[in-house]
């Protein structure tokens, strides 16, 4: 029997209203399916089968009225972890017998209506991720820190206020990026600072897509191909839109980003205190509590200085650094998002922001577009220095991926009772 579950105030209502809230704000589809489980058991029927897809989520129960299908149009592209936070504080309490369907009801209904980050609290907090990101990067001119204040901030109210024109998962980022690269064009026409091309990445780094990356990989890591696949060509979709409108406003200002670069060092002291700005950033883009907000911050800073020794006293690689600090966050935040009830992806992810490999990223983009126009007319150090910048980016976010994954599969395979 086929059921859209649109009956209000029925069982199934209230199970789909919770798998709706998990699935689309950023819950990983294993903490979901066994909260679903848990909550049919509760409701008086057995959940069978969860098949979550890209703008579909089926549930199979088992009742006295036989097999029934419950269906939504849902699409998991956003990341909000105070309704998943409450959502899963609400199953837990249903399930305890603490509260009555009724009751969940109300709460589920009060959980829908939650805000995002205020536009000044998203507007703060824009800016600041992008500025950490500048001190991490080595920025070190007051002009530069403005005009990249500038660009970020602006870059936000631009997001929000598309926000209420479409409903296109693309066209904020790729505006927002548009506008960092027009700021940073004009900063090197006018040779504004020394550091003028961090004006236009730095606004574009805070763009980047972590939570939905993570999601994507734990997927593909238990076997969900095809939700999996999805996640991670949406969230690769973005990145290309980013660097897309990045290349076209440096365009616009008939500039364009060297393919290689010197990294800047970074006292310690400065790195830690800039990632913890920078992943307080990312809490709010999450919408998370103020409250909260420090358990990421802290893990954040010491996985940061974990990095910083690594690479300046240990000689390590940048991807090896970015591998062995993950690893010390995914350790940490499986524990602690199955306590906190947060999405494991968000939370991880606004851990290691900072670690984001973003530079080379975007220069092997603007690498990859110089190529093409310069045909078989191509010096050997574009060529080289494309690949070197493409081969950072991707083999650092992929032990990136791996050090957070990594602890989350083990611990839940062999301590379970540390993700209860």
């Amino acid at each position: 029997m086929r059921d859209d579950g649109k009956v209000a105030g029925s069982p199934e209502t209230l199970l789909l209203q919770s798998a709706e809230l998990l699935f689309t704000d950023g819950q990983t589809t294993e903490r979901m399916v066994d909260a679903l489980a848990r909550l049919g058991a509760a409701l008086g029927f057995r959940t069978t089968t969860v098949l979550p897809r890209w703008g579909e989520l089926m549930i199979h129960v088992d009742g006295a009225a036989g097999t029934r299908q419950l269906i939504s149009a849902a699409r998991p592209a956003g990341i909000h972890m105070g309704k998943v936070a409450a959502t899963m504080i609400a199953i837990d309490a249903s399930c305890a017998g603490q509260i009555d369907a009724p009751a969940l009801a109300s709460r589920l209904a009060a959980i829908s209506k939650y805000p995002p980050a205020s536009l000044f609290r998203f507007t703060l907090a824009s800016t600041a991720g992008a500025l950490a990101l500048a001190v991490i990067f080595g920025a070190a001119h007051l002009l530069s820190y403005l005009l990249i204040a500038l660009s970020a901030g602006a870059g936000a109210v631009l997001r929000r206020w598309l926000a209420k024109l479409s409903e296109n998962l693309y066209v904020q980022p790729f505006c927002a990026a548009l506008l960092a690269g027009v700021i940073g064009a004009i900063a090197i026409q006018f040779q504004l600072s020394t550091a003028a091309r961090l004006i236009a990445v730095c606004p574009c780094m805070i763009l980047v897509p972590g939570p939905h990356l993570l999601n994507g990989m734990l997927d593909l890591a238990r076997g969900r191909v095809a939700l999996g696949a999805a996640r991670m060509i949406y969230a690769s979709v973005i990145i290309l839109m980013i660097c897309t409108g990045l290349l076209l406003g440096l365009a616009l200002g008939g500039e364009s980003l060297p393919v290689t670069g010197p990294s800047q060092p970074v006292a310690l002291v400065y790195d830690v205190l800039a990632a913890g700005v920078a992943v307080s950033a990312y809490g709010t883009f999450f919408s998370m509590s103020w409250r909260t907000l420090p358990v990421p911050i802290l893990m954040g800073m010491f996985a940061h200085a974990t990095r910083w020794v690594m690479l300046s006293v240990a000689g390590a690689s940048v991807e090896a650094g970015a591998f062995v600090a993950c690893l010390i966050v995914g350790t940490l935040a499986t524990p602690i998002a199955a306590r906190l009830r947060f999405p494991f992806a968000a939370l991880a992810f606004a851990s290691v922001v900072s670690l984001i490999p973003g530079v080379a990223l975007f220069r092997m983009a603007g690498g990859l577009v110089a190529l093409m126009t310069r045909g078989a007319d191509v010096p050997l150090s574009l060529l080289t220095g494309t690949i070197t910048d493409g081969m950072t980016a991707v083999v650092t976010l992929v032990a990136m991926a791996f050090g957070l994954i990594m602890p989350k599969l083990f611990i839940s395979c062999f301590l379970p009772n540390f993700t209860r």
